[in-house]
């Protein structure tokens, strides 16, 4: 015969639980919700882009910003077109 034991639920595991549950709501891409904002991602935009820069001035990861990797693509190349037409720093050391 085989005894079936039931699990003790102790502080611990209720936290690792907890922290599991609340793992979070997916982050929504901004540009597949709202299509016109896909014409705002321009170079020329520069308060538009500063959204997609940390303050030390790196690109954010599209992990961190939640956008799908067609606009992430494209934010990078337009964040790197205005670094170098000087209308963004390449850092912020």
């Amino acid at each position: 015969m085989v005894k079936k034991v039931k699990l003790v639920l102790n502080d611990r595991l209720l936290k690792k639980r907890a922290r599991r549950a609340s793992f979070g709501v997916r982050k929504q891409c901004r540009f597949t919700e709202n299509p016109e904002l896909v014409s705002e991602i321009n170079y020329k935009n520069v308060d538009f882009l500063k959204q997609f820069l940390t303050e030390r001035g790196k690109i954010l990861s599209s992990r961190i910003s939640g956008t799908h990797s067609k606009y992430q693509r494209l934010l990078a190349v337009e964040i790197k077109k205005a670094r170098a037409m000087a209308l963004l720093p390449y850092n912020r050391a």
